[in-house]
């Protein structure tokens, strides 16, 4: 009687829910496995200064590595501004065409294409 009474869980529902829903609690899952931001040293972070600045200056396509809260984030596209009083990148992505905003204090990593 007991084998018949256990629970699965999500696994149990997943059949009548629409693939929307399922990927949303994918979503929410992977939420519970946070990563934890880290902590970037010195050198590292002149090197992203750096790179920003050159990105930003000579309007550069750069893919950028940054902490979402809960896990590392990758966003690709082109330095719209800076803005060094809140701290904000705003940018807008090649693909899509779509605007973001980034925490500078959340960037990990930063590359120019």
């Amino acid at each position: 009687m007991d084998k018949h009474n256990k629970d699965r869980g999500t696994i149990k529902w997943t059949s009548l829910m629409l693939p929307e829903h399922v990927q949303l609690v994918k979503e929410l899952w992977k939420e519970d496995e946070r990563v934890e931001k880290g902590i970037i040293d010195e050198q590292k972070a002149v090197e992203i200064d750096f790179l920003l600045q050159r990105a930003w200056n000579d309007n550069l396509t750069v893919e950028l590595t940054y902490h979402n809260g809960f896990d590392h984030e990758r966003r690709q596209g082109k330095i719209n501004s800076i803005c060094s009083v809140r701290k904000e990148l705003h940018g807008t992505e090649e693909a899509t065409k779509h605007t973001f905003t980034v925490d500078l204090n959340d960037i990990v990593d930063i590359t120019i294409q």
